[in-house]
C-alpha cells in the first residue's frame, strides 16, 4: 500500500534521512521505533509531503507521490495525525472536525463520519461547541485523531500519539488505533513507547541516526537482544 525506496531527506543542509526503505501492507499496523532525532518524524513529513525527498521515492495505492504538495497526498487517502494532538486552537471542537473534511469526497460525507468519530470518542460530541484550546492534551489528541478520520483516510500516519498523555489516557488511543485496524484501516505508526507500539503493531523498523538497522515482525522485535537493551531497558 506505501512504499517508501531509498530516500534521503534533508534539513537545509543537514540530513536527517540515509536511503530509507519500508513498506506498508493493507490492513496491518508498522511502528516506527527508535530514540529522539533518529529520524521517525521525518519519514512521516516525508511521506505526507511536509518534506520532499532528495532521492528516493515514495508510492502510495501504486502511484509516485513525494512530488506532491501535502493537500494533495491528504486526498490521494493518507492522513498525517501530528505529535501533540495539535489543533486550531480559537475554532471549536465541531470547527477543527469539519477542517478535517478538507476533500470534496470527505465533505459530502462529513455527516456519517462525524457520527463514526462521536461513536469512537463520544467525549468529542460532548465538547462539540467548546474551543480546542480549553481542551487536556489527551481531549485534544483524541480531536487529532478525529480530524484525521474526516479525511476518509485508507491509511493513518501516527507520530507520537501517546506524548505527554496519561497511563490511562495512552490506553484509550491505543485501543482507538486498535479499532482502527480492526476495522480496515492501514496505520504507521511511530511511538515512543517501544514496548506498547511494538504490542499493537504487526511488524516494525527501529531508526537509528537516519538508518533503518533493523526490521521484522514485532514479535521478534520485542525479542531482539539489541532492542531489549537499546529501548526497554532490560
Amino acid at each position: 500500500m506505501l512504499a517508501v525506496d531509498g530516500v534521503s531527506a534533508y534539513y537545509g543542509k543537514i540530513r536527517a534521512l540515509w536511503d530509507v526503505s519500508i513498506n506498508v501492507e493493507k490492513g496491518e499496523i508498522v511502528a516506527l521505533i527508535g530514540a529522539n532525532a533518529a529520524g521517525k518524524t521525518t519519514i512521516l513529513d516525508t511521506i505526507s509531503g511536509l518534506l520532499h525527498p532528495a532521492s528516493g521515492s515514495v508510492e502510495f495505492l501504486d502511484r509516485r507521490i513525494d512530488h506532491l504538495p501535502p493537500h494533495e497526498i491528504v486526498k490521494t487517502g493518507m492522513c498525517h495525525i501530528p505529535e501533540g494532538g495539535k489543533a486550531f486552537p480559537d475554532m471549536t471542537v465541531r470547527e477543527n472536525l469539519d477542517m478535517g473534511a478538507y476533500s470534496n469526497e470527505a465533505w459530502l460525507k462529513r455527516k456519517e463520519t462525524l457520527d463514526e468519530v462521536f461513536e469512537m470518542f463520544p467525549l468529542l460530541e460532548q465538547r462539540s461547541k467548546q474551543l480546542a484550546r480549553t481542551l487536556s492534551g489527551g481531549e485534544r489528541q483524541m480531536l487529532a485523531i478525529g480530524r484525521g478520520l474526516m479525511s476518509k483516510p485508507k491509511l493513518c500516519a501516527f507520530d507520537e500519539p501517546s506524548y505527554g498523555l496519561s497511563p490511562l489516557m495512552v490506553k484509550e488511543i491505543f485501543s482507538a488505533i486498535k479499532t482502527l485496524r480492526d476495522r480496515g484501516m492501514t496505520v504507521l505508526l511511530v511511538e515512543q513507547d517501544v514496548q506498547q507500539g511494538l504490542e499493537i503493531a504487526d511488524r516494525g523498523y527501529v531508526l537509528e541516526n537516519g538508518h533503518v538497522v533493523l526490521e521484522g515482525k514485532s514479535s521478534e522485535l520485542l525479542q531482539n537482544d539489541h532492542v531489549k537493551k537499546a529501548y526497554l531497558g532490560l
